[in-house]
């Protein structure tokens, strides 16, 4: 499945956090990918990750606690 994360509304948005999260849900993310998307997120441009359909409810539940908004792909 492939989302499209908009942005982030997150008052004082957690970079490792964010970063994290990306590496645990996306099959295809290396941590230096993962850190340089992340900032993209941040400065308000959006980015795209695919998820393992297996991971796909708890990825979702992941990017709403960090207050990130996405839209489903595919």
């Amino acid at each position: 499945m492939k989302l499209n994360l908009l942005s982030c509304d997150s008052i004082r948005p957690d970079k490792r956090a964010i970063t994290a999260c990306m590496l645990e849900i996306s099959t295809q993310l290396e941590p230096s990918l993962a850190h340089e998307l992340t900032e993209i997120l941040l400065e308000g441009d959006a980015v795209q990750i695919e998820v393992a359909d297996k991971n796909s409810g708890s990825a979702l539940r992941a990017l709403r606690k960090l207050d990130i908004d996405y839209e489903i792909l595919d």
